[in-house]
């Protein structure tokens, strides 16, 4: 299942208490103090892994706790420290505030950690307060608390391709052709109601990930249908895939459906139109698409080398598309995944 925010309560553990405690060693009258300190309590962490394209694991796991520090021990032995909890998060994941809304945190490379929480540090023993004045010192200090924090995550996907596009496009079909991805597909609109993401392999042993936006409508940017939960993940991929229904379905004007995309792109956000992109006329095969297809070429007033004509369905077209995709993403790359 498909996640992209997350509200979590993370604990991080208390410390341990020190203790009084004495040594009591035969021929050693008046040993004196002995207690040992508390442990450390265990912080929480973040970590980015490219491992993970969700916070699907969060799901039920709203709170998290770390481990507490153990009490001291006689003898002057510390107690053990807590293991720290290090938790897995996708690139692309926003550490926010949840009070505020303040972004605490921006995962944008593998491997970058952020510390959420402070564990509490451990008390201490009555052996710390011993003093040539105070020889049988009867005080300890309890551990303090370890830090509580309410976050939230939110992923925006780092993806080598968004797919963009009206709802049944072809989104779902076209990227579980290329990479061989199990999707739900089916003939009507809103098929789609999360992304899919898929990786796409070449010879060369090269890959990108590719990122199926659920189908765009007008006055998506105002958070209408699917609106902002979406929108959203398109604004870290690094090229841009218009998927077009050039077979006119139900009436359907595929230039007018290229301008309302482009359209919402800019009223949600302008930079997204400065992307690289490519524009893909999908359902060649449908009786009539030819002519939409025509008559779409001559509207179109970018370089004719990044629009394409395709059926998804058939696999008419895929391989040029294929070869231009991996061009425009390894000389665009922002995101690299790594390998």
């Amino acid at each position: 299942m498909f996640v992209d925010t997350v509200k979590l309560t993370v604990r991080a553990g208390k410390g341990g208490n020190g203790i009084i405690a004495w040594r009591r060693e035969k021929f050693i009258p008046k040993g004196g103090p002995a207690g040992g300190d508390g442990g450390n309590g265990a912080s929480v962490s973040l970590k980015a892994s490219a491992q993970f394209y969700s916070l699907e694991n969060f799901r039920n796991h709203r709170i998290i706790k770390a481990d507490d520090g153990q009490q001291g021990g006689q003898s002057n032995r510390k107690g053990r420290n807590g293991k720290d909890l290090t938790l897995y998060v996708p690139l692309g994941t926003i550490v926010k505030d949840a009070q505020t809304e303040a972004i605490l945190f921006d995962f944008t490379e593998a491997s970058q950690e952020y510390k959420v929480s402070q564990g509490g540090r451990g008390g201490k023993g009555n052996t710390h307060f011993k003093s040539s004045t105070h020889q049988a010192p009867y005080q300890f200090t309890e551990g303090t608390a370890g830090e509580i924090k309410e976050i939230t995550l939110e992923l925006k996907l780092i993806a080598d391709v968004g797919l963009v596009g009206m709802p049944n496009a072809g989104k779902s079909t076209l990227i579980s052709t290329v990479t061989h991805l199990p999707v739900k597909i089916a003939p009507y609109p809103f098929t789609t109601l999360r992304p899919n993401l898929g990786l796409l392999a070449y010879k060369d042993h090269a890959r990108i990930l590719l990122a199926d936006i659920p189908g765009i409508i007008r006055d998506a940017h105002n958070d209408r249908g699917l609106g902002l939960s979406f929108l959203k993940h398109i604004e870290r991929t690094s090229v841009l895939l218009f998927l077009i229904d050039i077979s006119g379905w139900e009436g359907r004007d595929p230039w007018e459906d290229f301008l309302l995309l482009r359209h919402e792109l800019q009223a949600y956000d302008e930079t997204l139109l400065q992307k690289p992109f490519l524009v893909v006329l999908n359902k060649i095969d449908v009786e009539g698409a030819e002519e939409h297809a025509e008559t779409f070429r001559k509207a179109y007033p970018f370089d004719p080398a990044t629009l394409f004509v395709i059926s998804a369905q058939s696999g008419e077209g895929l391989k040029p598309l294929v070869h231009a995709m991996a061009e425009l993403v390894m000389e665009n790359k922002t995101a690299a995944l790594p390998l």
